[in-house]
């Protein structure tokens, strides 16, 4: 298996950014999937490495990347160097990420060989926010011609609490503790401006609404950060969509960061994994 990792690619937005490509080396052309990781996340946390594996084995190649404002840095792309960036980042830029790889896997820079890549076939699968960015884009480019969500919020605004925002507003900051690396991360006023501002590009229900592509939505039902309901409500805005339900499930499908190498996927990512294998192969 051919693993090009942490690749530099520029963002339109003054950062470089990392991303990283699977795939199996066997002049057979394979649909391109592109992750988008979510809120305090990453492309190397806990079992990201081990699903770029499977769907790569499974005949796909396989891309994932850090968001160029998710915190992390070029040097260190597994811990949250840059809090200052992370406060900076809001959903336009995430969208803009996400057409910059999108750009890349299509051009010439792309490094996998011309026989082994179909880039007519373009995947989306986004976990949490990253689930949300993955469906406007769909929505919004042409090149994709499939899309799968985990455990995706279905409108960016919905749960934000009156009082925070008026909180961030008046201070300009709010701080959001990380349980895993117990830092205070920085959310700034920008990031609820660029949403209101730019709503008719950044509304997720009306994308929903609008993707004529082939749809899953995976979805657990102990989903401790999104609840499961924000994926009956796509599957209602949408019936066209593929919707599937994993019980018991968490937000995480049962992965943890940091991952051991000779850990076996849990149940329920594996099961998720192999639902997007044989949705994403139709």
């Amino acid at each position: 298996m051919i693993r090009e990792r942490n690749k530099v690619l520029q963002s339109k937005h003054g950062r470089a950014f990392l991303a990283d490509v699977y795939y199996l080396q066997n002049n057979i052309p394979k649909p391109v999937v592109i992750f988008s990781h979510g809120f305090k996340g990453f492309k190397d946390w806990g079992p990201f490495d081990a699903v770029a594996e499977k769907f790569a084995a499974s005949g796909f190649v396989f891309v994932k990347f850090n968001f160029s404002h998710n915190g992390t840095t070029i040097d260190h792309p597994v811990d949250f160097a840059d809090l200052e960036a992370f406060g900076q980042n809001n959903m336009s830029i995430e969208m803009d990420d996400l057409g910059v790889v999108i750009d890349w896997v299509t051009s010439a820079d792309f490094p996998c060989k011309e026989q082994d890549v179909n880039t007519t076939k373009i995947f989306l699968l986004g976990h949490s926010r990253g689930g949300g960015i993955s469906i406007l884009k769909a929505q919004e480019d042409s090149r994709v011609k499939k899309l799968c969500t985990w455990a995706s919020v279905n409108e960016f605004g919905k749960y934000w609490k009156k009082d925070e925002m008026e909180k961030i507003k008046r201070d300009g900051v709010l701080f959001v503790g990380n349980a895993r690396t117990k830092q205070q991360m920085p959310l700034y006023w920008q990031l609820y401006e660029n949403y209101f501002d730019n709503i008719a590009r950044l509304h997720i229900p009306t994308a929903v609404k609008l993707i004529e592509i082939p749809f899953q939505i995976i979805h657990g039902t102990d989903d401790e950060t999104v609840p499961y309901t924000a994926a009956l409500e796509m599957h209602q805005w949408n019936k066209k969509a593929q919707l599937l339900l994993l019980e018991h499930a968490n937000h995480n499908f049962g992965g943890k960061h940091p991952y051991l190498e000779d850990e076996e996927l849990p149940e329920d990512l594996d099961d998720a994994v192999k639902a997007t294998i044989d949705f994403f192969k139709v």
